[in-house]
């Protein structure tokens, strides 16, 4: 059987639709359970951590979060292996069964008032999630391009990323809808669990959609010739043209991915409500309008890529963000919270302490607890989304906040732990935000204050660059890699770029908020990194558009020329 036999091959076993349906409903359902935690952070820091004050709490709920996306290369490595042995389909099939199995469990866990135990159960069930996601992704992108013919590998595998938009609006509007249904009280205290319960629903239906499905031809093709790969791990990894593959894929697309994509669809929300303050209810009605928007930009980007190639569309989704990072986010404060704006403006803030007193709050997995007196009032003030300047104080003195023409002193508490901590710590917050207040600072957006739609046109901007990005990246990367490692070698620069770069951005850009005292400076963390990837795609990545997926040259599709 000639290549061309064994890609041609399904379209007489069945439908083209129900590959690409199939495979992109599944990753929209495991999608919707690994991002069903996002929209619910603020709940979860008050169910699962209550016996932390709110600063500290928020940044543990954030915490969580992120371990998922640590775990996501492990999996990677784990289920790809798998995948590249026993096949792409079944992979998926044990994936998917952890996926939502997990998502269902965190819905029934104890609350930390039932058991101090309970934040640990949380832990180990985003690791799970992340572990399961870490193999998803992967198989299904090699799923559908192994499928399809190869002028149309684009836009049919771009229905991945409309999957992620499935998956983050299915979150998204399922939170609304119990919200409105149960009252923000009702929700707050039990309402909940019903999102990660639902996934059940979506387990169910997933599997069934999915049994329909036959085993890739490649790698059907691949198995009969008896040519898989004994040793994925060493063929992937080891000096060669697939280690350069892999640094390629990483340093080339993921790390921008990481950075765009969780910039515009999670860093952006989370700003908007922890630092632009507007309410959560209009947040989420702006960010399920920006996901259900995305859906035909990921799909025009992936077809664009199929008459131009994968890499221009990609460079022009790198660079366009790129450019837009620092005025987008600027555009959401001022037409967010515009009374936000205007007392910054009116009453700046200064925080004066001793330099050795200020640490680098950089804390992923939320269990550093800072008590002196520069982080307490460094951490309220970012929490406030207020901007402040650095001035430094003598060796030993207390932190003191300078807001227009007033001043208040901080607490030192870096000898309390427990309830005393917590109650130093309350005291503290509450002193500064009274102050804050006073010279006009708002608790949140006042009604009628934020211009929603230019919040939506600002977000779309990013997005029109996160979907240009994503759009043909699962051909392009799928194209990459021969078959016998493809599963193994594809997953984990994905995994690493994503879970990685993209997961730690949120906790790695409070820090540097908190360091600089200026709460846009969270964005070079993801301007870092895609300035990165901009100059290795452009100096060092080849066109992969069209490449024979069964080819087992080592020719490495680097260069400045593509394939012709």
């Amino acid at each position: 059987m000639t290549a061309t036999t064994a890609e041609t091959a399904p379209k007489r076993e069945g439908s083209m639709a129900l590959v690409v349906s199939a495979a992109a409903a599944g990753t929209a359902f495991e999608w919707y359970d690994f991002f069903i935690y996002a929209p619910l952070t603020a709940i979860m820091s008050k169910v699962f951590f209550a016996g932390l004050d709110e600063s500290t709490a928020y940044i543990m709920a954030l915490g969580a979060f992120s371990v998922g996306f640590g775990f996501r290369p492990v999996g990677a490595l784990l289920f790809g292996r798998i995948g590249d042995r026993i096949g792409r389909k079944a992979t998926f099939l044990i994936t998917m069964a952890m996926m939502g199995l997990s998502t269902t469990a965190i819905g029934l866990l104890p609350s930390y008032n039932t058991t101090h135990l309970a934040p640990l159960m949380l832990l180990g069930l985003r690791i799970m999630q992340g572990l399961a996601l870490g193999g998803e992704w992967g198989g299904a992108a090699i799923y559908i391009v192994e499928h399809v013919d190869k002028k149309k590998r684009g836009v049919s595998a771009s229905w991945l990323g409309c999957s992620a938009a499935f998956g983050l609006a299915g979150a998204t509007a399922v939170v609304l809808m119990f919200r409105n249904l149960l009252g923000e009280e009702t929700f707050a205290a039990w309402g909940w669990r019903l999102p990660f319960l639902f996934s059940l629903v979506l387990l169910a239906i997933s599997i069934w959609i999915r049994l329909q499905l036959h085993e890739s031809p490649v790698f059907a093709k691949m198995k009969s010739e008896g040519k898989r790969s004994e040793r994925p791990y060493a063929e992937s990894f080891m000096p060669g043209p697939n280690l350069k593959r892999v640094l390629l894929a990483l340093f080339g697309i993921m790390i921008a991915q990481g950075a765009v994509w969780y910039a515009v669809f999670f860093y952006a929300t989370t700003f908007l409500e922890q630092t632009v303050k507007i309410p959560p209810a209009t947040l989420n009605t702006i960010t399920l309008a920006l996901a259900m928007a995305s859906v035909p930009c990921y799909v025009i980007a992936g077809w664009v890529s199929d008459k131009i190639g994968r890499k221009p569309v990609m460079l022009f989704g790198i660079v366009l963000t790129l450019i837009a990072y620092f005025p987008a986010f600027h555009m959401l404060e001022q037409v967010g919270n515009p009374v936000l704006f205007e007392a910054q403006r009116k009453s700046p803030v200064t925080v004066i302490a001793d330099p050795a007193d200020c640490s680098f709050q950089f804390d992923p997995v939320g269990k550093t607890q800072f008590k002196t007196s520069c982080d307490i009032a460094k951490s309220t003030l970012a929490k406030a989304g207020v901007n402040y300047a650095n001035q430094a104080a003598a060796a030993g003195s207390v932190a003191q906040i300078k807001i227009g023409e007033a001043m208040v002193a901080s607490v030192d508490a870096s000898k309390l732990e427990g309830a005393p901590l917590n109650a130093a710590k309350k005291d503290a917050s509450a002193a500064i935000t009274k102050a804050l207040r006073a010279a006009g600072y708002p608790e949140k957006a006042p009604p009628g204050t934020t211009n929603a739609w230019a919040v939506f046109l600002t977000l779309f901007v990013l997005m029109i660059g996160a979907t240009s990005l994503y759009g043909p990246q699962a051909a392009a990367l799928v194209e990459l890699f021969p078959a016998r490692v493809r599963y193994t070698a594809l997953s984990l620069p994905y995994h690493i770029g994503t879970g990685w770069v993209g997961g730690f951005l949120p906790a790695t850009a409070f820090a540097i908020v908190t360091a600089t005292g200026n709460i846009f400076n969270g964005l070079w963390y993801p301007l870092a990194f895609t300035a990165i990837a901009a100059v290795v795609m452009a100096l060092f990545f080849k066109e992969t558009r069209g490449r024979d997926l069964a080819a087992e040259s080592d020719v490495l599709p680097i260069g400045p020329e593509g394939p012709g």
